[in-house]
């Protein structure tokens, strides 16, 4: 006896994919290709460009000086050394409301510098952080 994927006339094998005009699709190789030839050179662009930011600022430590005054010790890094950096700066209270705020500019010189500021407030301050820099 023999079975149903069996061909009785010939050694093929019987396919009904054959029998009823059934064929893989392969629709996917176009969009698949469209991508691999935009998209792999944009996302290897994007992580060079965004790994490399035009500029940096790191908030190392403040103080509190005296009763209305906080100084802070930061850094930023730029990468064109003579772009002029503006800097805001605030103090908070407990509650964390602003008590106090600078903004802080930097000419232009070298890549990476570290800046002591003094920021005076309002009320008693008890910590400080970097809203923004910005290169104006």
């Amino acid at each position: 006896m023999s079975s149903p994927n069996e061909n009785p006339v010939g050694d093929e094998t019987f396919d009904y994919n054959d029998r009823y005009g059934i064929t893989r699709k392969r629709s996917w190789i176009l969009p698949a290709a469209i991508f691999a030839i935009i998209g792999i050179p944009w996302t290897i662009w994007a992580a060079l460009d965004h790994s490399q930011p035009e500029l940096s600022s790191k908030l190392y430590s403040f103080s509190i000086t005296g009763e209305r005054e906080i100084t802070m010790r930061y850094a930023i890094e730029r990468r064109d050394p003579d772009a002029v950096v503006l800097c805001t700066l605030v103090t908070l209270d407990f509650d964390k409301n602003i008590v106090g705020q600078i903004d802080d500019r930097i000419e232009g010189g070298e890549s990476t510098v570290e800046r002591i500021v003094a920021i005076p407030a309002r009320l008693p301050p008890v910590s400080a952080r970097i809203v923004s820099c910005r290169i104006s």
